[in-house]
């Protein structure tokens, strides 16, 4: 049997109690956390389940996951994952071929970042395809124009553009660092998609006690320090009158305290 325990957003406490019981049943415990970094360790998840964890590696979840379905033809073996399990297409892959070996599979659902960003005011069924902005060393030094596709055909159609920011070995990309990066391909493109005019939302530490929500300009969000907290980059599309009066609450001003100046 291969369980895949979501976790949800923020820290061990976010475990469902289908979850925690569930864990605590598994002969073998494994984590990823390169698709979605939480605010929390591996330890306190370890105290609160009562059972040791291995941390799965991309190279081990992706190229030499037949190890893991080898031990879930024999023994319970549960794969916690952060937010919900199947927004990473990796944990799909998984699950097929767990099908195809005809290992049983179960599922226990939790928040995720696609949900949660309704608490920005945004109206999640207006969201178009979301797209993660790739640190330039994996895209070895070239502009990701793929990326800047999606958001440009979003656009077009009136829709939101979610923008996740990449983790890299337990490395965030900022936000400022991925809202340069597409500034970048539109120097290149000079197509006026994205300008420093645009107006976009920024959303970090989503599920924690003290959620960051800031709507802005590009400029002013650049002036900006944020933390080094997992986050995302929102680029709106058409809003509906509603949804212009929620965020009008997160406008960013000078004054703003959740914010430290350059």
């Amino acid at each position: 049997m291969l369980y895949f325990i979501s976790l949800g957003l923020n820290d061990e406490k976010d475990i469902s109690i289908k979850g925690l019981e569930v864990a605590k049943e598994c002969e073998i415990l494994f984590a990823e956390f390169y698709t979605t970094k939480l605010q929390t360790e591996k330890e306190k998840i370890e105290k609160l389940i009562g059972k040791e964890i291995k941390v799965l590696s991309r190279k081990d979840l992706e190229e030499n996951s037949q190890n893991i379905l080898n031990l879930a033809k024999s023994k319970k073996v549960g794969l916690l994952v952060g937010g919900d399990a199947f927004v990473a297409t990796t944990h799909l892959a998984l699950k097929l071929e767990a099908m195809k070996q005809g290992i049983e599979t179960k599922v226990i659902h939790n928040s995720s970042i696609i949900s949660a960003v309704g608490e920005t005011g945004l109206h999640v069924y207006k969201f178009g395809p979301c797209i993660t902005i790739p640190f330039p060393e994996k895209t070895k030094g070239k502009m990701p124009e793929s990326v800047y596709e999606i958001i440009k055909m979003n656009k077009a159609r009136g829709l939101h553009t979610l923008c996740l920011l990449d983790i890299e070995n337990e490395k965030l990309m900022k936000i400022n660092e991925g809202i340069k990066i597409l500034l970048e391909v539109e120097k290149k493109r000079k197509e006026n998609v994205l300008n420093l005019e645009s107006e976009v939302v920024v959303f970090a530490k989503a599920g924690s006690e003290n959620p960051l929500i800031a709507f802005g300009k590009i400029k002013e969000i650049m002036e900006k320090n944020f933390e080094d907290v997992p986050a995302v980059i929102i680029i709106p599309g058409l809003l509906h009158f509603t949804e212009k009066e929620f965020l009008e609450f997160f406008r960013i001003r000078k004054s703003e305290s959740l914010f430290s100046a350059k």
